[in-house]
């Protein structure tokens, strides 16, 4: 699979996580054929001294950690055969500073990391609710689980949303870089949905399987297609589901309560409850005026 000119950003700033960002990023990027373009940001309040200066003399002079932080994602990100580069963006908040770096790249998705709450009213970090709302492009938002290691297995519960097929390819992308099998699931909620939801689940095989491992011998990724589970609420199902994966991809369903949805109450139930790595993918608008704004 190639996309000419395909570029997804990261943005880095906790030490902590940024080198497995880079990592997912590369993966996605690699199946792809495209490029990952690392951001970092320097946050300057509106009303302090760094007024006084250009926005290179304050990334040059004052923001020696966050360029410690890129340069080393940036060369993880270098260790494999994807081109990457990054860049310093100076701006009054990391929102600002990571959606500027979008739009002057013009890249097709932009990975962040999760954050802790810093808001009663926010879902996933203030700084990453305001992204997640205002960027065009796809958006993928990981939260690294407690122990981050190995890729064996990938677990993609299945939904009917136009987010879905991104999941799809961001699940298969990580299968196939690290060899590792992709597990569907289907919650439903009586008998009755069980026939669409098995149709569901084979129409979503055919979109993950079929690609070339990373091994490079032409096999397949493995695709394994988990029982359809009838009763249970579905967040409980998923999160149950999720221990025995690495890593569990959710498309943004855009459902709940208003304040939910920049990707929907089950996703946002799902990543804060389980202890996994847990990746939300939300397709981006692709909007007329989105456009326009960004040139």
């Amino acid at each position: 699979m190639s996309d000419d000119d395909y570029c997804i950003a990261v943005a880095v700033g906790n030490p902590d996580n940024a080198e497995q960002l880079v990592r997912t990023a590369r993966d996605i990027a690699s199946e792809r054929g495209g490029e990952v373009f690392v951001v970092g940001v320097v946050v300057t309040p509106r009303e302090s001294p760094f007024a006084l200066f250009t926005d290179e003399v304050i990334a040059r002079e004052f923001g020696g950690e966050r360029r410690a932080v890129l340069d080393r994602a940036v060369s993880v990100a270098a260790e494999s055969d994807v081109p990457v580069n990054g860049k310093l963006f100076v701006a009054s908040s990391v929102a600002r500073g990571v959606l500027h770096g979008v739009r002057e790249r013009d890249c097709d998705a932009l990975l962040l990391g999760w954050e802790q709450r810093t808001r009663q009213d926010a879902v996933l970090g203030s700084n990453v609710d305001r992204v997640v709302r205002r960027a065009d492009c796809d958006v993928l938002v990981e939260k690294i689980g407690a122990v981050a290691g190995e890729v064996e297995a990938v677990l993609l519960p299945v939904a009917e949303s136009r987010h879905a097929d991104f999941a799809a390819s961001v699940a298969r992308a990580i299968a196939v870089k690290n060899d590792a099998t992709v597990t569907l699931l289907r919650v439903v909620g009586s008998e009755r949905e069980e026939s669409a939801a098995r149709e569901l689940l084979a129409a979503q095989a055919d979109s993950v399987s079929g690609v070339d491992s990373a091994s490079g011998d032409g096999s397949p990724s493995d695709v394994e297609v988990e029982n359809v589970v009838r009763e249970g609420d579905v967040a409980d199902v998923i999160v149950a589901a999720s221990e025995r994966h690495d890593v569990t991809v959710l498309g943004a369903t855009r459902s709940g309560a208003i304040r939910r949805r920049v990707v929907g109450s089950t996703p946002q139930e799902v990543g804060r409850r389980a202890d996994g790595t847990i990746i939300l993918a939300k397709r981006g608008d692709g909007s007329l005026a989105s456009r326009v704004f960004r040139l």
